[in-house]
């Protein structure tokens, strides 16, 4: 009698289709999900710690965090790709991302390509931003001194299709040699060039590269979670007049104060009440 195989963990590093790549200590196997993950609404993930026998999935342990989209569990870190020039800079891009992913108790880093595209006066714009976020707590980089962020790490990159997400994978370790698309000038963003999630070994830790994305929505978020992922706002909002100002028409709002006085970017608080009257981006 063919002996059955004991119950393993591991953790899913790839899926295409109805196939995971499930990564144990010693060894990757293929999997499929149990079909009672359907019934339940439920989706295995890239990042799912899970258990499985004899090439089925039949637990998915708990996440830690999740995004939706690139769909991935359990990640410390993202990595947003900002590029300058085609796809431009987009401070509402951004500003929606970091939300979302401060939401997600995933830590936010942001990395800006292009910057050679750029005339002296642009540059100088765009390092006023790049100071900014770097004064109200965000890392930001704009070479390979990136490397350093990555050990004992699982980290997303995620950003707009042609923003150079994959191309700084190739930078990272030239051996991966994933593919890069063209960017349309005529649509203003690249062909979407990666198809599928997948975790990567590199530079001792874990990364994914993943698609880029049309829609974004903050899923779940309400108003007042968009306001309390706003981070430079709560280190003023204590001194509004109301404890549950939303800084939109309330009288004695500290933080409109502190953007009159430019404490605070005119750009990002004019994102956060676009982002509050509303939620979804096409």
């Amino acid at each position: 009698m063919r002996q059955e195989k004991k119950i393993q963990q591991g953790k899913i590093i790839k899926q295409i289709s109805n196939d995971y790549t499930v990564k144990t200590d010693d060894e990757l196997i293929v999997c499929k999900a149990r079909g009672k993950f359907r019934n339940l609404g439920i989706t295995p993930l890239v990042g799912d710690n899970v258990e499985f026998e004899n090439n089925y999935i039949i637990n998915i342990l708990p996440r830690k965090n999740e995004l939706v989209r690139p769909s991935i569990a359990n990640v410390d870190q993202a990595v947003i790709v900002m590029s300058t020039e085609i796809p431009a800079f987009s401070t509402d891009l951004l500003d929606r991302l970091l939300c979302i992913i401060e939401y997600n108790n995933i830590r936010p880093i942001i990395y800006i390509s292009k910057l050679d595209l750029l005339s002296n006066e642009e540059l100088k714009n765009i390092e006023n931003y790049i100071n900014y976020y770097r004064k109200i707590g965000y890392l930001v980089y704009t070479d390979l001194k990136i490397k350093e962020i990555f050990k004992n790490k699982i980290t997303v990159f995620v950003g707009q299709s042609g923003a150079g997400k994959s191309t700084l994978l190739n930078k990272l370790n030239s051996n991966l040699h994933l593919q890069t698309g063209e960017v349309s000038k005529a649509l203003g963003r690249g062909r979407h060039t990666t198809r599928h999630v997948e975790l990567i070994n590199l530079l001792d830790g874990m990364i994914a590269d993943t698609p880029g994305f049309s829609k974004l929505s903050f899923i779940d978020m309400t108003n007042s979670d968009i306001r309390d992922n706003f981070i430079e706002f709560n280190e003023y909002r204590s001194l509004c007049k109301y404890q549950d100002c939303m800084h939109k028409n309330e009288e004695f709002c500290e933080i409109k104060k502190r953007v009159n006085k430019g404490n605070i970017i005119e750009s990002r608080y004019n994102n956060y009440i676009k982002f509050i009257e509303n939620k979804v981006i096409k």
